[in-house]
Parts: C-alpha cells; sequence; structure tokens
C-alpha cells in the first residue's frame, strides 16, 4: 500500500533514509528533505513520486536510470554529490579513529567507462539485453550507455545482441564483457561453459564481422584478430581476457600520478596485488619494481610489456597468493617503498607484515573506505604516519570511490 514519508539523511549507498516505527526505510533515488510517496517491502521501499522535491535534485541525463541498477546518483547535483561522497571517506576515517588531512575529491571520469558488461537473457523464448534493475535479475534493456566511452556508448549493446544471437540455443544466461582498447574491442563472455566446434567457427566468423580484436569464453580465447593493447605509460600491454582493469583511463592515469609521485626516486619498489602492471610499468621509468599478483597470466602479460619497452629499469614478477602468503617482514625489508592495491578485502594480512618491517614507505590504494581504514589503522599502530589522503572519483555516478593514503614512517638509515 503506498504511503507517504519524509527522507531525513542519505546512506552510504546513496539510498534515502527515513524514520518509521519499526525501524529505517531505505528509498534509492531520493534525497533529504523529500516528502516521497512509496510502497514500502520490510526496510526496503520504492519509490512511487517525489511529492516535494529538494533544492539538491536535477533530471537524470540517462533515460534508463528511473529502472537501471547501474547509476546511483544522477539526481544529485554535483555539488551535493560531491560533499556527500567526500563525507562518506570522512566518516569512515573517524570511525576507525584516523585523523589525516584528506584532499578534495578529484573527478576521474574523463570520457567514461572503458569497460562495459552486459547481460543476456531469455526468458519465455525472448531475448533481453542490459543491465540488471536495481534488487533484481530482471533485465533493463538499453540501446546505449551514456556513461561509457564515446566508442562504446551504443556499439556495446549491438555486440553483446549480437553474441547472444550465435549462443541463444543453449538460453544460458550470458555476461557480456567488452573493453575498448587501444587496438578494437577486447570481448570476453561468461556464463556459457565450453562450447562445440561449429560454435567457435561461428563466432570467429562473427568476430570478423564486428571487427572485434579478441574474443573469448571464460578467458578462453576464442580468435585474437589483433593484440587488444592497453597503454600504461611508455608500455603497451595486453592484458589475459577479462582480467582486472582500471574503469576509466584518467582513473588509472590519475592513480599512476600520485602513486609514482609519493614513490619519488625509490631504488626499490614491491607493487603488490600488481594487476597486468598499470603502477609497476609506470614506476619501472625511474626505479627496480617487483610485482607481486596471484593471476599467472597477468604476470605474463607485465613481463611481456616490460621486456617489449626500451628504456625501463628492470621489473620481475611473482605470481603470488598475497592473502594466503603475504610477503613477509625479511623480504619487504629489500624495498624502499611498497605499493598496495588489493581487491575491496583490502590487504589486512600484508599489511601485518608490513607493520613489523623497516619499510619507509606504503603508498595504498582502495576502491573501498572501511578495508582502507583497516590496513591504514593497522600500520598506524605500528608506528606509519598517514600523511595524505586522495579521494578519486573514478566510478562517477556511484556510491564507490578510489582512495590514495600515503603511509611514511622515520626508519634507521640502512649500511652501506
Amino acid at each position: 500500500m503506498p504511503e507517504q514519508i519524509v527522507i531525513e539523511r542519505l546512506g552510504a549507498k546513496a539510498d534515502g533514509i527515513a524514520e518509521s516505527a519499526s525501524g529505517p526505510v531505505f528509498v534509492p533515488k531520493t534525497l533529504p528533505g523529500e516528502t516521497v510517496t512509496v510502497e514500502r517491502d520490510g526496510s526496503r521501499a520504492d519509490l512511487i513520486r517525489v511529492d516535494a522535491a529538494s533544492p539538491e535534485r536535477e533530471t537524470p541525463f540517462c533515460p534508463y536510470f528511473d529502472e537501471c541498477g547501474g547509476c546511483a546518483t544522477q539526481h544529485m547535483k554535483h555539488g551535493f554529490y560531491r560533499t556527500w561522497k567526500q563525507e562518506i571517506l570522512a566518516r569512515t576515517l573517524r570511525q576507525a579513529r584516523i585523523e589525516a588531512p584528506v584532499d578534495g575529491m578529484i573527478d576521474a571520469h574523463g570520457d567514461g567507462r572503458r569497460r562495459v558488461t552486459l547481460h543476456v537473457r531469455f526468458p519465455e523464448r525472448a531475448m533481453h539485453v542490459g543491465y540488471m534493475a536495481a534488487r533484481s535479475h530482471q533485465i533493463v534493456e538499453i540501446a546505449f550507455c551514456p556513461i561509457a566511452e564515446p566508442v562504446l556508448k551504443e556499439r556495446a549493446p549491438v555486440i553483446a545482441r549480437a553474441i547472444g544471437e550465435h549462443l541463444k540455443s543453449a538460453r544460458k544466461p550470458l555476461d557480456v564483457q567488452i573493453t575498448n582498447t587501444s587496438t578494437g574491442f577486447d570481448v570476453d563472455v561468461r556464463g556459457h561453459g565450453p562450447l562445440k566446434d561449429a560454435s567457435r567457427l561461428s563466432l570467429i566468423g562473427l568476430a570478423e564481422k564486428l571487427d572485434l580484436s579478441r574474443l573469448s569464453i571464460h578467458g578462453d580465447v576464442i580468435v585474437e584478430r589483433r593484440p587488444p593493447a592497453i597503454v600504461m605509460g611508455r608500455a603497451s600491454v595486453v592484458p589475459p581476457a577479462g582480467s582486472f582493469l582500471q574503469a576509466t583511463r584518467l582513473g588509472e592515469e590519475t592513480l599512476a600520478r600520485f602513486v609514482t609521485e609519493a614513490c619519488g626516486r625509490a631504488k626499490r619498489v614491491a607493487d603488490l596485488f600488481s594487476g597486468s602492471g598499470p603502477f609497476a610499468l609506470r614506476l619501472a621509468e625511474r626505479s627496480e619494481v617487483h610485482a607481486v599478483e596471484y593471476d599467472q597470466g597477468s604476470m605474463s602479460a607485465l613481463d611481456r610489456a616490460f621486456r617489449a619497452t626500451p628504456g625501463l629499469r628492470r621489473v620481475t614478477t611473482e605470481a603470488r597468493d598475497l592473502f594466503r602468503r603475504p610477503l613477509l617482514t625479511p623480504e619487504l625489508d629489500a624495498f624502499d617503498a611498497v605499493v598496495l592495491d588489493p581487491p575491496r578485502a583490502g590487504a589486512e594480512a600484508q599489511a601485518r607484515q608490513l607493520a613489523a618491517s623497516k619499510v619507509p614507505l606504503v603508498v595504498s590504494v582502495s576502491c573501498d573506505a572501511a578495508t582502507f581504514a583497516r590496513d591504514a589503522a593497522i600500520l598506524m599502530g605500528s608506528g606509519y604516519r598517514l600523511e595524505r589522503v586522495v579521494p578519486v572519483d573514478q566510478f562517477k555516478h556511484s556510491p564507490h570511490l578510489e582512495i590514495i593514503g600515503i603511509l611514511r614512517r622515520e626508519v634507521a638509515k640502512r649500511r652501506r
């Protein structure tokens, strides 16, 4: 039954929050001070209409915003959005009892997302292509995505639909990841499983027709017509199909700039959770680097790029699960600086080893404020000082935020 409520504050996931006799009610796409009519389902509610709008509300630029679960903040004016997003980080640091200077948030959206993942589903003999609706497995069909890079905006749905047509006989739910690289589109399809020879041949022909650089199924390359290259500093990297990549080009460049500036002229740097090398290959322009990542394919891609790029200092690679086997204190003590860029879960085990080490500088890069604060607190408890925190808005129109923390401590000078 519809009811009218007043939104009192905004949560960390961008939901408006109203108080009721049974506890807080979360309403997406609302703002503090608004009177809204909703339909409740426990502590969640669907917005029916805004009866009295906040002066901080603006018209979303995407026609799919009301239904699509991808963006969460297009209804916010930019100044309000910036303040809210920075306050999420500030509040998280306060809760962890961390005091440190926090820079103003840097907009790193640039030309937009260079990678999108579209879902292809086959309900009742139909085919739907798009993004998931909020808190739902329903597909919101889209013809374009305005937050993607210009070349991806309209092409991505076309590519996903064409792949769905070729694989529809299995009627399996597909996730089609499309990355815009320097040499064209790199496409990895998840959900189908192994292909028969006839299907593989059909997809090779489709890749030709769509002019894809590479097409893979679950990381298994069906065809590579051109190496899908990602420029990282002076180097050009061909990462494994479907592997991790920063969301935007400007986001990667911004993070890498702060990382390399912080490391200065450190002679030896450990780049932990290094991926295919967005930091390592730039750091190697003036430092020796040891890159560590769980995925052997990423390590191989980084190594190939290093060997093909003249003028870099030595880069060594190691495939290692840093959650289970973090670098130990004696290993860490060989480095002048350590860069950490873990997944959302953070790097607690590695942070504890660093806390016992003699490493003078740690540069922590994180996409989760809570685990960033937890790991920073571990380091600060052993004498590191968090001298700077930089929020980077790579995931614009979402609650997610990239964070760079520079932690330094005085250590006894090493004997020559």
